[in-house]
């Protein structure tokens, strides 16, 4: 019987008989697999890649399920970089990679194979996996382990070394016997004869102080409950009934079902290092009480030093106080000895009818009052005090003006040279408590040069920054500096630090009286700006003085009026306001003579009064410092509200700033300071009342 050949199979028949035994291979493998194909994501080309093929196996080593079409970021999104860049390399390379690593989401360990898939332009991956999870937990305990055991020879050779091993036992759990070395024994205050033959656990716990029982019948407990190392400290009674601290340190190991079976261990004496703790301990608490006082001891040590430091303040003052006092009474002392004394000797020579002899002794009388008054002028620059009348001031102007005098005050020996900066900022002063600062610079530079020298003028404009206005203790801005510098022979540390103090000098005694500095210091102060001293012993000083940029222009200096002649007759009628009947008497006196009706009143509610009156008055003369509760501004303020447009001058020998409004006057407002020549005083009240 012959049979028929099969019939030929068909290319779809064989394709799908090829597909089948593809997927049963693909199947029969028991690692995951799977193909990715590398496509354009979020970082550029071939930055991400999805799940092509994958086999059952897959979800078997991930514990993902349905991981075709999925990308990488789909199934790691913390992580999907990372797998881009390990399989990107073997599709750019060629090379096969085989590796270990954490599968972070989905929460496994995986060693993988990956080769690429030929052609490369398919950009395809081939992946074979298995999960080895259960390995690397394996292998991280046996780790554990291996770490403990080598912890613990390690405790017992620095036991050994240190020579603090008392003893070893080994407790047979199930049985309750202990059997140890006579040296454990000994340790627990057992007959070492019997340590062969063992002991129970509660007899050696028996021997336990009574505080540390509980915690190390808990301690064992636990131990045998759980297996693997332990360790616990307690005391234990010697013979000699005195404890002692013991570190116990052992393993309990379990058998095949789980429960503990024994429990090996060495015994250390830590006696000297518990003694050590407590020590250490006690020391801790003693630091923690003093750093809970700390504060409230610097507290009472801070106020100490301050009420320390206000009493050496307090002192000095004093002593500052005394110096003052005592140069002021040496030098007013010899100038009201020369006016008295001029005094006597004028009425003597009157009396004799020698009045031929009169002039010398007034012009002396006139000179000392003159030397008097500049002192005075110089203690309230040095207290800033004095009447100050700030103007626009142009400092190169003032200093080209003053070159000529400066010259032939120092003499022929010295040579004087000025350096004017082009464009200097105008600055609001005083221009004549300026030139008598720069005098008196020039004046001690000269008597630093007694060989001769050389003198330098300088001016300039200087921006501070905050650094450098700190430096000078001034507010940070524009400045104009005018600065005074000599060739002679310097100043030495201590001498800079006292030199703006009051009648602080080295010429000898009787030669100056000490306030020149001090008073330029007072000056430059009030007039809001600074002075400091550069120098250096055997190369010369220089003082510079910063004055605050004025922004508007520098006003031309008025020049001094002659003497005006008194009218023949006027209709002016002048009020004067003073609390001293001489001083009253005197500008009354003056007024008459200048050919005006005078008016007085001592003090304000009088002036006041008169000022309500329908008399006419032209002009408001008054001091500053009245009594009976109103100034002398209050006094001029109220008049002008009653006479508006009233002229006054003051007439005081200090600037209150309530008073002069900060150094400010207003129009028609002028002053005139204490002791006051009387022809400037008649030219000044003259000047005023006939002015338009």
């Amino acid at each position: 019987m012959t049979h028929a050949p099969p019939a030929p199979e068909s290319p779809a028949d064989a394709l799908a008989r090829s597909e089948a035994r593809y997927r049963a291979l693909f199947e029969a493998i028991d690692d995951g697999f799977c193909i990715i194909e590398f496509i354009d994501g979020p970082r550029g080309p071939l930055s991400d890649y999805r799940h092509i093929e994958a086999n059952s196996g897959y979800a078997r080593h991930t514990g993902i399920a349905d991981i075709v079409g999925k990308t990488v970021y789909d199934v790691a999104p913390s992580d999907g970089a990372a797998w881009v860049d390990l399989y990107g390399e073997v599709l750019r390379t060629g090379k096969p990679l085989r590796f270990e690593r954490e599968f972070r989401d989905a929460g496994r360990h995986i060693e993988v194979s990956a080769a690429r898939v030929e052609p490369a332009s398919l950009h395809q991956v081939s992946v074979l996996f298995r999960d080895i999870t259960h390995r690397k937990r394996a292998e991280a305990a046996l780790h554990a382990s291996e770490a403990v055991a080598r912890e613990a020879v390690q405790r017992v050779q620095l036991a050994l070394a240190a020579g603090a091993i008392v003893g070893t036992w080994l407790w047979d759990i199930p049985n309750d016997r202990l059997t140890a070395d006579e040296a454990f024994a000994r340790a627990f205050g057992l007959d070492p004869a019997l340590a062969s033959r063992g002991f129970t656990m509660a007899q050696v716990l028996e021997r336990v102080h009574p505080d540390d029982r509980p915690g190390l019948d808990a301690a064992i407990r636990q131990a045998v409950e759980r297996g693997g190392p332990y360790a616990h400290q307690y005391r234990t009674r010697r013979a000699d009934g005195s404890y002692s601290w013991l570190e116990a340190n052992g393993h309990v190991d379990k058998g095949a079902d789980g429960r503990a079976i024994q429990f090996p261990g060495v015994l250390l004496d830590i006696d000297d290092r518990r003694k050590l703790e407590a020590e250490r301990d006690r020391a801790m608490e003693m630091l923690r009480r003093l750093n809970e006082t700390l504060e409230q001891r610097v507290a009472e040590k801070t106020a100490e030093l301050m009420a320390a430091e206000e009493a050496l303040r307090q002192s000095q003052k004093m002593e500052a106080v005394g110096q003052l006092t005592g140069g002021l009474a040496h030098d007013f002392n010899n100038l009201l000895a020369g006016i008295s004394g001029s005094l006597d000797m004028m009425q003597t020579r009157i009396q004799q009818g020698r009045i031929g002899e009169l002039d010398r002794y007034i012009i002396g009388a006139q000179g000392a009052a003159k030397r008097a008054a500049a002192l005075t002028h110089r203690l309230l620059a040095f207290s800033r005090r004095q009447t100050l009348d700030p103007r626009p001031t142009d400092v190169n102007r003032l200093v080209a003006s003053m070159e000529e005098l400066i010259q032939r005050t120092v003499g022929p020996q010295i040579e004087v040279e000025t350096v004017a900066k082009g464009g200097l900022w105008p600055t609001l002063v005083d221009p004549n408590q300026l030139e008598n600062a720069l005098l008196n610079l020039c004046l001690n530079a000269r008597d630093a040069m007694p060989d001769g020298g050389k003198i330098t003028i300088e001016t300039g404009n200087r921006w501070l920054d905050d650094r450098s206005a700190r430096q000078r203790d001034l507010p940070a801005g524009q400045y104009v500096s005018m600065c005074v510098s000599d060739t002679g022979t310097g100043m030495t540390p201590d001498v800079i630090a006292k030199a703006f103090d009051p009648f602080f000098t080295t010429k000898p005694i009787g030669v100056g009286t000490g306030l020149g500095l001090s008073m330029i210091y007072g000056f430059a102060r009030q007039s809001g700006g600074q002075v400091r001293i550069y120098s250096e012993v055997g190369k010369g000083t220089m003082v510079c003085i910063y004055l605050p940029r004025h922004h508007a222009e520098a006003t031309a200096e008025m020049a001094l009026e002659p003497e005006i002649s008194p009218a023949a007759t006027s209709q002016k009628t002048i009020l004067i306001v003073d609390d001293e009947p001489l001083i009253r008497m005197l500008i009354v006196g003056l007024v008459a003579d200048l050919g005006y009706t005078p008016l007085e009143a001592g003090d304000g509610p009088r002036a006041l009064k008169l000022l309500r009156s329908g008399v006419p008055i032209d002009l408001l003369v008054t001091d500053v410092g009245l009594p009976n509760g109103m100034n002398g501004r209050q006094v001029a303020d109220a008049a002008r509200e009653l006479r508006p447009g009233l002229k006054v001058i003051f007439v005081t020998g200090y600037a209150e700033n309530a008073v002069i409004s900060h150094g400010h006057l207003d129009p028609g407002m002028q002053v005139v300071t204490k002791p006051f020549d009387m022809t400037a005083l008649s030219n000044r009240i003259r000047m005023t009342v006939e002015e338009d």
